[in-house]
């Protein structure tokens, strides 16, 4: 099994986590963490009484004033998402590049560029009558003026339905920028003039070629009635169709379990790839469109009780129920840890890597958690997850905040922690029992060797 998983799933994943925009967007991914966590805690404030109806009264008299207010925050972080991604995905894109392979180009010109191009790829036209113009349209949920549609989290396209073209005119801002650097074509600037002037001139050119590019891209589809947007829009939505399925969600904690058994870190490399979908969800349920189970810290609330690979009822057996000196020791130095999901200990000191003993529960404790989770929130017996909670916040309060302060959440992430400790229950026992021989065999002979001399 091992040898399979080296060759048809390490070899790939490893090569496709190595890619330079893959490694910029997973930077991009961590930066924006702290905003989004901050805007959610504001956003939980909103939403308590929804969870604890007998608080309607107090917080229609108080909290409720002020609103619009507090809720900047979240319109400040999760209101324009692609804008963070934009930044941080094209600096460490570009700082990757002039590193690795000795470019002169400065990661700030090329954040500012990137900010450029996507502020003139936003605004929405309209063709009529021969003439293209910025559209204007009412909607009941939206404005439409001069191009830029207002939603109630601000200009619509910043918020996360525009991560994907976010990234996609990173990408195309530092290629462009570095085939001008490279290929000379920049204003030369005399060496009198100090380098960190002369280095800015060179954004002159790169500049002028992404907006003649934006504005022939804009003006080319306004005429076919649709924006860049909307193109985006169609292969990733099927993407995003994709991993929202039960299906999905089994392929995504499959790999993240199989990746891990070999020593990768599965849950950074699979969670990078498809945290701006997770993002993405979570702003549609804030929405209340619909409901989505993957969205926002999914894995940690109610999957990855412990760590991955829902650890945390293993580490309690080998702290309590281990007869090994082995797993007993092991588990008390990884139960604080693990309280935090955070299981490194139990990975590599059990471990679990490379570990034909753990290798089954290890991949079919989190897959059924997160099946358990998915019809749960699908069903509707749990509400959708519309906060992104701390990663590292412990089981059950992980759940509880996720969802805007119910107690269902917490519910759910109870009876997976149950699932998965049962599932590595006879795992665990079968093991400890091994290594509890092999403790018991070495310690008789070394009582036999003074004896025998």
């Amino acid at each position: 099994m091992f040898e399979f998983l080296q060759k048809y799933l390490m070899g790939p994943m490893t090569k496709i986590s190595q890619f330079r925009m893959v490694r910029a967007i997973t930077a991009a991914g961590m930066a924006s963490i702290s905003f989004t966590i901050v805007g959610s805690m504001f956003l939980v404030i909103s939403v308590i009484p929804q969870a604890f109806p007998v608080l309607a009264g107090v917080w229609a008299a108080s909290f409720d004033n002020f609103k619009d207010l507090y809720l900047v925050a979240y319109n400040a972080s999760m209101g324009i998402i692609s804008v963070y991604f934009l930044v941080a995905t094209t600096y460490e894109y570009a700082k990757i590049i002039a590193e690795e392979d000795d470019v002169d180009i400065n990661p700030l010109n090329a954040v500012l560029m990137a900010c450029f191009l996507l502020f003139m790829l936003i605004p929405e036209f309209v063709c009529a009558d021969g003439k293209l113009s910025l559209a204007n349209a009412t909607t009941d949920s939206s404005i439409t003026y001069y191009g830029f549609t207002m939603a109630s989290t601000g200009v619509s396209r910043l918020a996360a339905t525009g991560i994907f073209t976010a990234i996609i005119a990173s990408y195309l801002t530092v290629r462009c920028y570095v085939f001008c650097v490279t290929k000379h074509i920049v204003v030369s600037m005399p060496d009198s003039v100090p380098d960190g002037v002369a280095r800015s001139f060179t954004a002159l050119i790169p500049a002028a070629f992404l907006a003649l590019g934006a504005m022939v891209v804009e003006g080319l589809l306004a005429l076919a009635g649709t924006d860049i947007y909307k193109l985006i829009s169609i292969p990733f939505g099927f993407v995003t169709n994709l991993t929202n399925s039960w299906g999905g969600i089994l392929v995504i904690f499959f790999l993240i379990s199989a990746l891990w058994l070999v020593g990768i870190h599965g849950a950074t490399i699979v969670s990078s790839l498809i945290s701006p979908i997770a993002l993405a969800n979570l702003a549609t349920n804030v929405a209340g469109t619909t409901s989505i189970p993957f969205a926002g810290e999914f894995y940690n609330a109610f999957v990855f009780m412990g760590g991955s690979g829902s650890t945390l009822g293993l580490c309690l057996m080998m702290c309590f129920l281990a007869k090994s000196d082995q797993l007993k020791y092991l588990g008390r130095a990884a139960i604080v840890p693990g309280l935090f999901n955070i299981n490194e200990p139990i990975i590599f000191g059990l471990p679990i890597v490379y570990n034909p003993n753990m290798a089954i529960p290890f991949i079919l404790a989190p897959m059924a958690c997160a099946s358990i989770a998915y019809w749960a929130i699908a069903l509707g017996i749990v509400p959708p997850i519309i906060v992104q909670q701390p990663w590292p916040t412990p089981i059950g309060i992980g759940g509880f905040l996720a969802v805007g302060a119910d107690w269902r959440g917490a519910a759910l992430a109870l009876v997976n922690f149950v699932v998965a400790s049962a599932i590595y229950f006879p795992f665990f026992k079968a093991y400890d029992k091994k290594l509890k021989v092999q403790e018991d065999e070495k310690e008789e002979g070394i009582e036999a060797a003074p004896a025998a001399a």
